[in-house]
């Protein structure tokens, strides 16, 4: 399902002397079946515009269109059961949430809450579980015997159970070492790829911006302020930097790389490490240089 906001304000403690403005006049547009990054610094707005994608939060002011359902500050709550189970978020350290005796009950959780039976919810579990690579001989272990890594793919199976169409990711790899880093977002990559899943990260690491996502949305101070491919967003290397957005390392190699060499990279913009490598050996044998 597409999920638009168009004009979108938010303010907590709305109508109140504490109300304080999180959100402004945000547009954005989220495709069905794409995979966006949305960026920012703390503070700019991400978290308040993700819990607007499956309505824990609705707008102040302004629309949030959701498939079919047309959210505003006026919607009744007791229509947005099903938006709630379609698009599930998946919040920073998830494992945080786990609660149950075992990894079953835990998974089979949110299906029940939906109105699965114990009977549907455990076997929604069964079959759950091999997506973020871990075998039937987890179902009867306690959450609380595995490792941190272990920990959040359970949490994340959780949210797969009730058979989301978009899934929210708030900082997925936070406090994960590169290794555990890169196998999430590989199970994430593969998601998107074999069952179709429409993927929202939210992310600081922008080497996985370059990598995964095919569009880009930067907020800044509680709006949106730009948009566009990653091609196109890293494209504007010195407004990033001016933004302390950073850019991807590959971005990075090739900045130090004409530092040191003089050599210009014109409007290239490599992202990923085989694009790197094929621009430096196309330059380098434009001077007759031996790559």
């Amino acid at each position: 399902m597409d999920i638009t906001l168009k004009e979108v304000g938010y303010s907590y403690g709305a109508g109140t002397p504490f109300e304080s403005r999180a959100l402004y006049d945000v547009n954005l547009a989220i495709p069905e079946g794409g995979y966006t990054a949305l960026i920012g610094h703390t503070g700019s707005g991400k978290s308040t515009v993700i819990q607007h994608l499956n309505a824990l939060l609705k707008p102040t002011k302004g629309t949030v269109t959701i498939g079919d359902r047309v959210i505003n500050n006026k919607t009744n709550n007791k229509n947005l059961k099903y938006i709630r189970q379609k698009v599930g978020i998946v919040f920073q350290f998830p494992e945080s949430q786990l609660f149950e005796e075992t990894i079953a009950k835990d998974i089979a959780f949110g299906p029940m809450n939906f109105g699965a039976s114990e009977e549907e919810g455990l076997a929604l579990a069964k079959e759950t579980l091999p997506l973020v690579g871990l075998d039937e001989s987890f179902l009867e272990r306690s959450p609380f015997d595995l490792s941190g890594g272990q920990m959040r793919r359970v949490a994340i199976a959780g949210v797969l159970a009730m058979k989301p169409e978009v899934l929210v990711l708030d900082e997925p790899t936070a406090g994960l070492d590169p290794a555990g880093r890169r196998e999430i977002m590989t199970m994430f990559k593969r998601l998107h790829d074999e069952k179709g899943i429409t993927i929202v990260l939210v992310t600081h690491q922008m080497d996985d911006v370059a990598t995964y996502a095919d569009h880009v949305i930067i907020m800044e101070k509680g709006t949106v302020v730009k948009t566009g491919t990653p091609e196109e967003i890293f494209k504007h290397a010195e407004w990033l930097q001016e933004k302390q957005l950073g850019l991807p390392a590959s971005l990075q190699f090739l900045q130090t790389f004409t530092q040191e060499t003089g050599i210009d990279f014109a409007e290239q913009h490599p992202l990923g490490t085989s694009k790197l490598a094929a621009a430096i050996i196309a330059k380098l044998k434009e001077g007759g240089q031996d790559a």
